[in-house]
């Protein structure tokens, strides 16, 4: 699968390291490939390359040195599930530059865009053309392939060739297409060798979906569904099976899970969709967090409205609501005993869901639903580069492995929330930037968004 690297737009003039020679020194590694914490150790980056890293290293000693004494240094973190907007009809790419810029301030370094337009694939080109420094990667999904833009399957068969031609990475499933539409995407994408992933169309159904080869099942969609008799008109489902919470038979999760596991595919919980747009919280405190400052006030309102419209509907209770998020609880931790593979990602930006921001949320609605600590990073971390296979951009802080990763000052094997205590990120270009001037990155943003 090819790799695009992009670059994460910073229009601020920010003192960066600029693929000049650094050391951070004295600092705890977490590679959650073995599960350890290797203490106490010093890395000396290059052209954005580890050419040096242990307890006692030499390098020059004019060069920069980063303390980092007490700290904790992780790979850099990976968003599955990401929406990265498009300049307006103006040119205006500053909608896109706040989007990718929260990301980044998050520790977040890679990012596999989950609705992908033309625009996306000459992305690098572009923001290099506006003066962006901060590169990281970005995987880009095709457009949206649903019941409306695959309406038979010689549609399907000439958009799948197409996308493919274009130089989309994967195919975008949506919901909506028929089984037959569905099954000539299958068939078209196998022939020309391109992954497919998104949801599950209600027609279509979880088994057939995974038995077919669906890369990732996102937002667990299909799975509730697939443990409730259906519905006489199952397109009353509602919001991913909320309308079937009561019909759920916990005794069908486990095979379930089992027959996710034999297909291999992989599964994009996005929890925090959940404990975030559709929960019982009240919208109006949300809507004061910090970290919704950072969101255009349009969105913020707009954000509003949504969350408000969906507690008023039909059928949604704050009880209903909690027995819907047990039974998704009880599908991931089931996921992760039988151990089939997770990445973490949270559909940012939607509802309450704040690029960058989200991650840390999703990855508390793990470690609420009993996922370790251990095994919520490397679903952050290392299993995105099995994933991707490119081991030698992310997952892991070797010695002549690219420096991506992200200072924290708190251990997030302890808590997992001590991901949020960032203190400097250096993504793929290998720069370095700093808590004060990711700090001023926040500020510029919000006051853009007054």
């Amino acid at each position: 699968m090819k790799i695009l690297f992009i670059s994460l737009i910073n229009l601020l003039i920010i003192k960066t390291i600029a693929q000049e020679p650094f050391a951070i020194s004295q600092v705890h590694i977490i590679d959650p490939k073995s599960r350890q914490i290797i203490k106490n150790q010093t890395l000396y980056i290059e052209n954005g390359i580890i050419k040096n890293m242990g307890s006692s290293i030499s390098y020059p000693k004019e060069v920069i040195t980063i303390n980092g004494s007490g700290k904790y240094l992780l790979p850099g973190l990976a968003e599955m599930h990401a929406h990265t907007p498009v300049p307006d009809t103006s040119g205006d790419i500053k909608l896109l530059r706040q989007t990718i810029d929260l990301f980044l301030v998050n520790g977040v370094t890679t990012l596999r865009g989950m609705l992908g337009q033309p625009y996306h694939l000459r992305l690098q080109e572009d923001l290099i053309k506006k003066g962006s420094p901060s590169p990281s990667i970005l995987y880009t999904s095709s457009p949206s392939l649903n019941g409306n833009s695959l309406p038979d399957e010689a549609t399907a068969e000439r958009l799948v060739k197409q996308y493919k031609k274009e130089g989309y990475h994967f195919l975008k499933i949506h919901p909506g297409i028929k089984r037959p539409v569905y099954d000539a995407v299958v068939k078209t994408a196998k022939e020309v060798n391109i992954d497919f992933a998104g949801h599950v169309p209600v027609e279509v159904g979880i088994y057939h979906a995974t038995t077919s080869g669906q890369k990732t099942i996102d937002h667990m969609d299909g799975m509730i569904e697939a443990l409730a008799p259906p519905l006489p008109d199952v397109n009353q489902n509602g919001f991913f099976g909320f309308n079937v919470t009561e019909l759920i038979d916990p005794s069908k999760i486990k095979p379930l899970v089992q027959h996710i596991k034999k297909t291999g595919a992989w599964v994009v919980p996005t929890q925090s969709l959940f404990t975030r747009w559709f929960s019982a919280d009240d919208p109006k405190k949300m809507i004061n967090e910090k970290e919704l400052s950072y969101m255009p006030s349009r969105t913020r309102y707009a954000w509003l409205q949504s969350k408000t419209n969906m507690q008023s509907g039909a059928g949604f209770t704050a009880e209903r609501y909690q027995k819907f998020l047990s039974a998704r609880q009880k599908l991931l931790k089931e996921l992760y005993l039988q151990k089939v593979p997770l990445l973490v990602g949270s559909d940012a930006p939607q509802v309450m869901n704040v690029p960058g921001f989200s991650i840390h949320h999703e990855m508390k609605s793990w470690a609420d639903a009993g996922i370790p600590n251990w095994e919520i990073l490397r679903a952050a971390t290392v299993n995105v580069s099995q994933f991707f296979n490119s081991s030698n951009t992310t997952g892991e802080i070797k010695k002549g492995r690219r420096a991506n990763f992200v200072l924290l000052s708190a251990n997030p094997v302890d808590n997992i929330e001590n991901t949020k205590s960032v203190e400097g990120v250096i993504g793929i270009d290998g720069k370095w930037i700093s808590k004060s001037e990711i700090e001023k990155i926040l500020e510029k943003i919000a006051k853009e968004n007054e």
